[in-house]
């Protein structure tokens, strides 16, 4: 494997993390400013009320979306091990 093999092998696990996990992640931020700003009109400081409706929608995104998140797994690790088939 040389240097350029590598730089591609890890550019392919970043793509592959950030196509995991950006959906909830973004799902979180979304939910999160809403809910700031509704404690924020409010003026209720509750500290459960950051937190229930982040894991709430995180949960439901996450059953909608992991069909697509273990594709994504799933073709990154066949193609991790292809390539390491044809290392040896």
């Amino acid at each position: 494997m040389n240097e350029t093999e590598a730089i591609n092998f890890i550019r392919g696990a970043l793509i592959a993390v950030l196509q995991v996990g950006g959906p909830l992640m973004g799902v979180a931020l979304v939910v999160g400013l809403v809910v700031s700003l509704f404690q924020a009109l409010t003026q209720i400081q509750e500290m459960t009320l950051a937190f229930v409706p982040k894991i709430f929608t995180m949960f439901v995104f996450m059953i909608f979306l992991l069909p697509y998140m273990m594709g994504t797994l799933k073709d990154f690790t066949v193609t991790l091990f292809d390539k390491m088939i044809n290392l040896s």
